[in-house]
């Protein structure tokens, strides 16, 4: 069957393109031209469409969409091949910051927002904009996954009878956290640098945050998570992030009926939760390969859709399903214990190192006086505000600058809210990248000062087996031993 002529002039156009883009790539060779010659016409188009923009690109960044093509022009970008080849890179950095946390004794959580920093600087610099695949769809999503389950763990850990005991304190160290910074950095962001007022309360919700997931993470390697004043630090984040959410909600996200719908439906699966899980425990726990963590896994990801249907985050829930079930998680570890392994081995690496990775180093050099005064404005509110306060339930020197220190931090929420704003128009990606560098900046040097200098040794954890918190317990660093029999070192 003949071609039409049209068909044929779109097939000598594509040869032509197909020529050029041989020469572009500086792939002129005989196995290309073999290539280029046992192509089909059609083939010869699919290539010659899909190389257009790749010979517009930079040098620096031609061999990699060189290599997102197969030699018959179909394009890999979003092939299996790659997915494994971003997940490698990534985990290696993982791996690399796991060995740097243990001979620097900080916190691992804190190390992968470092390492992912310098790379998504490097990579950004060498082969351009969202090399590493930051905002890669599955890549994103694996990285939510680990905020939902870490979030989750961490209401896990609150041990009900403590919280209960404590409520006044974590309610009221809470909301000081909360509403210090959010009234100054608002105020800073609208009087000293002219922000509009819808982005000013933005930037004072997104800096008022503590981070459940560094604190928590933090807690787990130091052994806090299982101390009575661990649970209390764990308590008041959780109050600080109630606040924001809060704020957030009604500042900028309309009421609607899928809010309401999102409250009545989260409040019947929370408040039946127990009774179903004790259920499927006792009728199928230890008899069916990991029947929990698949139950939770489905409440967690069904609560987290209905969030986001709403205009909502998928985090939110996650706390208050742990909280729910932190009496069942202090009756058997062994659940949690795979929960953890999954999430801090596999998960959160990706939600930490995406964290540094979106941070522009040269946005922030061009006006480092913006992110500093940010940065300043955060710390120093949440130090005034909260240190006297907590002085009041800590006396000893140490708690309470660890207790100040710690709540200080912010990443999850904070990082959350900024984003909210970029999304929605309500501030702008210059100013994105100053709240979130703050935000990460906040994660980072309150809970390495605290770590360093005032880690209230006298409370951590006896290691022998079934040992408590002991005022006699012998001097430890901020990294656990790695035979311990609970935290991460299990894992």
């Amino acid at each position: 069957m003949c071609a039409s002529p049209e068909i044929l002039k779109k097939h000598l156009t594509a040869s032509s393109h197909f020529n050029t883009m041989k020469h572009g790539l500086g792939m002129e060779s005989p196995f290309i031209n073999a290539v280029a010659g046992l192509m089909t016409p059609t083939a010869q188009v699919s290539a010659a469409v899909e190389s257009q923009s790749c010979a517009s690109t930079p040098a620096a960044k031609r061999v990699f969409c060189c290599l997102c093509q197969d030699p018959v022009g179909i394009v890999k970008e979003n092939s299996m091949e790659q997915a494994y080849c971003i997940a490698a890179v990534w985990l290696a950095l993982a791996v690399v910051s796991t060995i740097l946390a243990n001979h620097l004794r900080v916190s691992m959580a804190l190390l992968e927002i470092c390492v992912g920093i310098a790379a998504g600087a490097v990579a950004e610099h060498f082969w351009g904009p969202d090399s590493l695949g930051a905002n890669v769809e599955w890549l994103r999503f694996l990285a939510s996954t680990g905020a939902v389950l870490l979030t989750f763990l961490a209401g896990a850990e609150l041990d009900p009878a403590i919280f209960k005991a404590k409520w006044k304190e974590t309610t009221v160290i809470g909301m000081v956290g909360f509403f210090a910074p959010f009234l100054g950095c608002a105020a800073l962001a609208k009087y000293a640098l002219g922000w509009s007022s819808q982005a000013s309360w933005l930037a004072g919700i997104a800096l008022s945050t503590t981070s459940m997931a560094v604190v928590y993470a933090v807690m787990l390697e130091t052994g806090f998570n299982r101390t009575e004043f661990g649970k209390g630090i764990l308590g008041a984040c959780f109050v600080n992030d109630l606040g924001t959410v809060i704020a957030l909600g009604l500042i900028f996200a309309p009421f609607t009926y899928k809010t309401l719908v999102f409250i009545v439906v989260s409040a019947i699966v929370i408040g039946f939760l127990p009774f179903v899980t004790k259920h499927i425990t006792d009728k199928y726990g230890r008899r069916t390969a990991a029947i929990r963590a698949k139950w939770i896994l489905l409440v967690l990801f069904g609560l987290g859709a209905l969030a986001l249907w709403s205009g909502s985050e998928a985090v939110l829930p996650a706390y208050l399903v742990g909280m729910v079930l932190a009496g069942f998680a202090a009756e058997d570890h062994l659940w949690v214990r795979r929960m953890r392994t999954l999430t801090i081995g596999f998960l959160t690496p990706f939600y930490f190192l995406r964290a540094g990775s979106l941070v522009s180093l040269p946005a922030i050099a061009t006006a480092p006086t913006i992110f500093l005064i940010f940065f300043g404005g955060k710390v120093i509110s949440k130090i005034f505000g909260l240190y006297p306060v907590v002085g009041v339930y800590r006396k000893e020197k140490n708690e309470r600058w660890y207790y100040t220190l710690m709540m200080s931090t912010g990443l999850t929420f904070g990082t959350i809210s900024a984003l909210y704003g970029l999304t929605h128009g309500i501030v702008t990606r210059q100013q994105y990248s100053f709240l979130v560098a703050t935000v990460i900046a906040s994660a980072i040097v309150p809970t390495m000062i605290a770590n360093f200098a005032f880690l209230p040794r006298h409370l951590l954890p006896d290691k022998s087996p079934g040992g408590g918190a002991t005022a006699t317990a012998p001097e430890v660093t901020v990294c656990v031993d790695r035979n311990e029999g609970n935290g991460l070192a299990d894992e």
